[in-house]
């Protein structure tokens, strides 16, 4: 059965050659390398995990063994997904492109439309991991279980590093913000991997702060004195690198290093690969079908090196 195909266009002049689609979510937890990538997961890797005491004592003559030291484990274990589309080649007979299908009852596909297919499937793929890496939920089909989601749960996480959350705007980031970094452990604070990760929403709102509030301290011209005219690449709150990371909800933030968070999955390259085949030589159909298959899994290592904002741990 053929997925399902609607064309509804109407040819008003010459096709200019290219295809529009709605605006997707970009993925720059990946892109902008905001999670540690590890590549080349068949099955499982574990990521060790230490931790000990205090391990200076005043010393003796004797050997004596110090401290204490605690080996744990994460457990990285990417799950498969798949993207299978079948589409009919009779459906783009009336199109604006059947002449470059060709004369022939053997037709084939619109290259143009295939170059589209092709690029908007990988578009496709890059958001629902966006999404997936923060906020994504195992038992939902095509999504594994986010970072946010898993701290949700997780008993390890101080509650004095949960700080509640509030609907954020121009007038009062900074102070959320701030409540954020007040939260950080001592050992975090100060690390150069450390990432205050944010919503769309918050990033939104901290860069029409930095236009002008002079109750926040920026000051009425605001930063730079542009105003709301403001461009900038790098945004920094007290020292501490912001992140946007459209995967997370509305209102929440996650204060963490990159060295904190992973990101696995089995060949890098299999998420920039999509395999395109014409059906007609196979079985005689006019179908041609589209397949995209990887793997991926998200997890943190450590609970107590980060500030969560804006979620619930029912854990706690």
């Amino acid at each position: 059965m053929a997925t399902t195909t609607s064309i509804t266009t109407t040819y008003a002049g010459e096709f200019a050659g290219k295809y529009i689609a709605a605006a997707l979510l970009s993925a720059p937890t990946l892109d902008k390398g905001g999670i540690t990538i590890v590549p080349n997961v068949k099955f499982k890797q574990v990521i060790k995990r230490v931790a000990t005491d205090d391990i200076i004592k005043n010393a003796t003559c004797d050997f004596d063994a110090t401290s204490t030291i605690t080996l744990t484990e994460k457990i990285l274990q990417p799950e498969e997904f798949q993207v299978n589309l079948q589409l009919c080649k009779k459906d783009f007979v009336s199109d604006w492109e059947a002449i470059s299908m060709g004369y022939s009852a053997f037709e084939v596909m619109p290259k143009n439309f295939t170059d589209f297919l092709l690029a908007h499937a990988i578009e496709k793929v890059a958001a629902a991991m966006e999404t997936s890496i923060w906020t994504g939920v195992n038992a939902t089909a095509g999504q594994f279980a986010g970072i946010m989601t898993q701290l949700t749960t997780d008993a390890a996480l101080p509650s004095g590093q949960e700080v509640a959350g509030t609907t954020v705007t121009a007038s009062n980031v900074i102070a959320e913000l701030g409540k954020i970094v007040d939260a950080a452990p001592a050992a975090i604070y100060g690390k150069e991997d450390l990432n205050l990760y944010v919503s769309n929403n918050i990033y939104r709102a901290y860069v029409r702060a930095l236009g002008g509030f002079a109750a926040s301290g920026v000051g009425a011209n605001g930063y730079d004195n542009k105003g709301t005219n403001q461009t900038i690449n790098d945004l920094y709150f007290d020292g501490v690198r912001i992140f946007l990371a459209n995967g997370l909800a509305s209102n929440t933030a996650l204060l963490a290093q990159k060295s904190n968070l992973y990101f696995a999955t089995g060949l890098m390259n299999d998420m920039n690969q999509v395999k395109v085949l014409d059906m007609g030589d196979l079985d005689g159909s006019q179908n041609v079908r589209v397949i995209l298959r990887f793997t991926a899994d998200a997890k943190y290592g450590f609970a107590t090196d980060v500030v969560t904002y804006g979620i619930t741990n029912s854990a706690n």
